[in-house]
């Protein structure tokens, strides 16, 4: 490699690293106005007076307000891929309860971003950029559920069960939890799930696999 060539290179990786550290900032902007502000109510106003860059950055990146918030969606599921990797638990039930976990409690500001997420879904069967990454989210996080439950049952640690039919079972009822906390503030709600969720956890995986 000549020096022009190795020039070149070097303002590629300068670049990169520059456009990578820019959506960064850009998504973490996007997270603090929508909790702000909820996705009915936010605009890209909103979001550029929480980035601390020129706000030309962001439409240099994106081309429209709803480009940005399909992109901040499969962030969200890159952060989640991230910090469930990072969950090295070796035991299938400790698995489980870590995921099940972090879907019903989330984040520290858990309450505010799940409003925003609800107002995001709800525009969903309207924009298809929307559907399709929550689609993608939820086929992930659905795997994630079904390759915990496939490896306990190969291990002796869970009952024969159906993992995919578990794994919906836990998905709609962490949903319908989450969607009566944000529109009736329910706290409780998210608690009653968990227990729900355990009872039902006793009577399918766990059903013959304690001691007799």
């Amino acid at each position: 490699m000549n020096v022009d060539e190795a020039d070149e290179a070097d303002r590629a990786d300068d670049t990169a690293r520059f456009d990578s550290n820019a959506r960064e900032a850009i998504m973490e902007a996007t997270y603090r106005a929508l909790c702000a502000h909820g996705a009915v109510d936010l605009t890209t106003r909103a979001i550029a007076d929480e980035f601390d860059k020129s706000r030309s950055l962001i439409f240099y990146h994106y081309d429209s307000k709803e480009d940005l918030l399909a992109s901040f969606l499969a962030y969200l599921l890159e952060r989640f891929e991230e910090r469930m990797g990072t969950t090295c638990m070796e035991d299938p039930t400790e698995q489980l309860d870590a995921l099940i976990d972090a879907l019903l409690f989330g984040p520290a500001d858990h309450e505010d971003f799940q409003t925003a997420m609800l107002g995001l879904r709800s525009q969903a069967p309207y924009n298809g950029a929307y559907r399709e990454q929550f689609r993608i989210n939820g086929e992930y996080v659905h795997g994630l559920f079904r390759g915990v439950i496939e490896r306990g049952v190969e291990r002796g640690a869970f009952a024969e069960v159906d993992p995919s039919r578990i794994a919906t079972m836990l998905l709609i009822t962490i949903d319908g939890a989450r969607m009566r906390f944000v529109t009736l503030g329910d706290d409780e709600s998210l608690h009653t799930a968990r227990k729900v969720i355990d009872d039902q956890l006793d009577r399918t995986l766990f059903a013959g696999t304690g001691p007799e």
